[in-house]
């Protein structure tokens, strides 16, 4: 019997030492991360918006990890195959990719099949939220929002809008737009948002709605005019912009956004990691102020906040794209 009681006693204190040995070698593990660099898939091309923004922000995040982050440009498919590409990626901290509203959550109602699921992501950070601009050439006769309702009604169908490709947030915008305010608008998709600027600029089509980034340079030189913005506020880099709900239409707001997605599994140290140091560059004023500067509105907080936004925006965006009768095989 003393035997046994001694057994017991040694295998529980195996078991006990077993344990604080694991729970040791998970600590260890977690204090080392990250011990090599992490690579950072974008989506889309070298030099679009994403890819801007990433790039600002990565050296400020890579100094607060110690270690490197690496830009790793995967375009096509509306984002489709770089989020794939991440998603298919060991679940180990060391890949992430840059998440983004069309391809998140707009492009599963575009395409009949889809390469990937979220639940093959795990949230990081939900970095920005972006207003989009309503904005016309400097010549136009529009001067307002009223203006281009007024227009679109008294000419069904003759008013063009650009977008940077069908199926764009921008896009999207502007098929809400028609629909909130009761008129036909006819789409004109183009290559990007900035060959749609260019023509907005050569007064091929009557109005756009883009990012500020990409339009707020060509409205400071003169050559076009904003009207409004879309989001659900006045943008902090636009404060005299009215929003277009403001102006009439109730209930109309569309914002793209971003933030950070890692592939599912991913172990929650490294999330919790990541997580801290892209919101302690997000609150870091002058990094805050080139943000707004380019039209970005920083966002921030737990992980958690941004796979809600996902699941949100992906249910408003069905309807819309449904009316459009748009779809990509």
């Amino acid at each position: 019997m003393y035997k046994t009681f001694l057994h017991t006693i040694f295998l529980s204190a195996s078991v006990l030492f077993g344990t604080l040995q694991v729970q040791a070698q998970a600590q260890s593990a977690a204090q080392a991360y990250p011990d090599k660099p992490i690579k950072w898939v974008i989506p889309w091309p070298p030099g679009g918006g994403a890819d801007v923004f990433s790039r600002l922000v990565s050296k400020q995040v890579a100094e607060g990890l110690g270690t490197s982050l690496i830009i790793e440009n995967r375009g096509g498919a509306a984002g489709n195959i770089g989020a794939t590409a991440a998603a298919r990626s060991a679940p180990d901290g060391y890949t992430i990719v840059f998440a983004y509203s069309g391809t998140h959550s707009i492009n599963r109602h575009l395409h009949k099949s889809m390469p990937f699921q979220e639940s093959d992501f795990a949230p990081v950070i939900f970095l920005s939220s972006v207003p989009q601009l309503l904005t016309v050439n400097a010549n136009s006769p529009f001067k307002s929002v009223a203006d281009v309702i007024a227009a679109a009604k008294a000419n069904p169908g003759k008013l063009t809008f650009g977008s940077s490709g069908n199926g764009a947030i921008n896009h999207l915008a502007g098929q809400l737009f028609a629909d909130t305010a009761g008129v036909k608008l006819q789409h004109v998709p183009y290559k990007g948002g900035a060959p749609a600027a260019n023509a907005l600029m050569a007064g091929e089509i009557d109005l756009i709605f883009g990012e500020p980034s990409t339009l707020l340079p060509h409205v400071t030189s003169g050559r076009l005019r904003a009207l409004a913005v879309t989001g659900a506020k006045r943008s902090p880099g636009v404060p005299d912009l009215p929003t277009i709900a403001e102006t009439g239409l109730k209930g109309y707001e569309v914002t793209s956004w971003n933030g950070v997605l890692a592939p599912a599994g991913t172990p929650e140290a490294a999330i919790k990691r990541l997580n801290a140091e892209f919101n302690k560059a997000l609150s870091d004023p002058e990094m805050r102020a080139r943000l707004i500067k380019m039209g970005y509105e920083p966002v921030g907080g737990a992980p958690e906040l941004f796979s809600k936004h996902i699941a949100a925006e992906t249910v408003k965006w069905g309807p819309v794209v449904k009316r459009s009768g748009l779809e990509i095989n």
